[in-house]
């Protein structure tokens, strides 16, 4: 399973169903909320426009415009998640972080969370992101990152190549600063949630332990300046 492959891509976000069983097991999560964390980065900027890329749902943008008072464009190749994200009141529009309908430093922060890993071309893609604005907002997973529950997954489960190991890296080529704030914990998954985790990846039903597991988690947020 290629987290980059269109067609990957393109049948994992056709619909929510898949998204939302594999972020329900995040619902008692101990340790720092990553989100929390992306969202306080992109508030310390101020930002009168902000473009979101790959925003599923809508709630962060939704979240943005409601607290901070942002004019926010949201992007993402799903026809499914702009009608979800629309239903929140966010002007989304289906487009793709490759080619950005945007002219230079139209927005002051763009954000990119949990989506990077499956842009084909990642450096065309984070060339765009700072050529429409000055910061970039990304948020990523670690190696480790729900590590117990890809072993169960196998075959089906793929590390992407934007993991927040090398991540700092590749957003050094288009931002001249880059800082890295992590977030660890860990989740308890009960053997439902794990199921429906296991067989969000594609590959029909699923089998999974019959106790609850510990699942740690890893993410990565990073806030890179041009």
């Amino acid at each position: 399973m290629r987290l980059d492959d269109p067609v990957h891509v393109a049948s994992q976000y056709a619909s929510e169903a898949p998204l939302e069983a594999r972020r329900s097991i995040y619902a008692d999560a101990e340790g720092p909320d990553a989100r929390e964390v992306a969202f306080a980065a992109i508030a310390e900027a101020a930002p009168e426009r902000v473009l979101e890329v790959g925003g599923g749902p809508g709630e962060l943008s939704e979240r943005i415009q409601r607290e901070l008072g942002a004019e926010v464009v949201m992007l993402d190749i799903s026809p499914r998640m702009v009608e979800l994200a629309r239903g929140r009141g966010v002007d989304a529009r289906v487009g793709d972080v490759q080619d950005i309908p945007f002219a230079d430093d139209e927005f002051d922060v763009a954000v990119a969370a949990w989506m990077l890993y499956h842009v084909p071309d990642l450096d065309r893609g984070l060339s765009e992101l700072a050529r429409v604005a000055p910061r970039l907002v990304a948020v990523t997973n670690g190696q480790d990152h729900t590590l117990e529950l890809r072993r169960l997954a196998g075959e089906r489960a793929w590390q992407p190549r934007f993991r927040r190991e090398e991540a700092g890296e590749l957003l050094e080529r288009h931002f001249a600063r880059v800082e890295r704030r992590d977030t660890d914990g860990w989740v308890t998954v009960d053997p439902d949630g794990v199921r429906r985790y296991l067989e969000s990846l594609g590959g029909g039903p699923a089998e999974g332990p019959d106790s609850p597991i510990r699942v740690r988690t890893a993410c990565g947020i990073f806030v890179a300046d041009r």
